[in-house]
């Protein structure tokens, strides 16, 4: 049974094994279709492999013990969030470490991929300002909280949602939470932000991660012609999809 589970794991795009280390990173279908964003990706998931072999190399110099359980694991996977205008690709980022510790590690982060342009791109093309604590990122950041606050409510995890744990999350472009453009009901549009938190970012590692979701209505005094052309309606089953 073991058997035929490991055979129907996908293949790696990349990877490396010895003795130190297991790992892979894994690219989705849709990123594979798009010959510059899958060298763009394994470039960057090449090199997570390359910094992490030399660390867990030096760490087995320094201590053998710390691999008594075996290799470490380290995994990578790119996973399409959604494709809007035709060319804006959302990317979640996904990674799981287990360097024998008391438990495993995950993180999450995203890109945004502009096809067209073949290259990263943020999220600032949609706003007409997005200022370190401007009017945007006040307004966002307000949003995605009040998004985080409803998650918790629903997970019975309340008494989480205080300052002390959201002052991570701040009103600035790059401290805010790892974004994607959410997909919407109608082809080609997006209806909204969602923000992507790993384990530890806004609850307790027990609470696991989170994703906050803002609408583009709640930001449209914001949005540039570009992210009001965008704008579209949430899909029902997209609350799900997102975790």
């Amino acid at each position: 049974m073991a058997a035929a589970a490991f055979a129907a794991d996908p293949k790696p795009d990349a990877a490396i094994k010895n003795k130190n280390i297991d790992a892979s990173v894994l690219l989705d279908d849709t990123i594979k279709a798009d010959p510059a964003l899958a060298a763009d990706c394994l470039a960057e998931g090449r090199k997570w492999m390359d910094k992490n072999a030399a660390e867990a190399a030096a760490s087995r110099k320094q201590d053998p013990v710390m691999f008594r359980n075996g290799a470490w694991t380290f995994e990578r996977k790119y996973d399409v969030r959604s494709v809007v205008d035709g060319h804006y690709v959302s990317i979640v980022r996904s990674d799981y470490m287990d360097t024998g510790g008391a438990h495993p590690n995950s993180d999450v982060d995203t890109i945004l991929w502009d096809s067209a342009a073949k290259k990263r791109i943020s999220i600032r093309p949609f706003f007409a300002e997005t200022a370190d604590n401007g009017p945007t990122m006040t307004a966002m950041r307000k949003a995605a909280i009040a998004s985080l606050n409803i998650e918790k409510k629903k997970r019975d995890t309340s008494d989480t949602a205080t300052a002390e744990w959201y002052k991570g999350v701040e009103p600035k472009l790059l401290k805010i939470g790892a974004v994607t453009l959410a997909p919407s009901t109608e082809a080609g549009k997006s209806s909204g932000l969602t923000f992507h938190y790993p384990p530890y970012a806004v609850g307790p590692y027990a609470e696991g991660g989170y994703v906050a979701f803002v609408p583009w209505e709640t930001l449209k005094p914001y949005l540039t012609p570009e992210g009001t052309k965008i704008g579209g309606a949430r899909p029902k089953d997209d609350d799900d999809d997102a975790q």
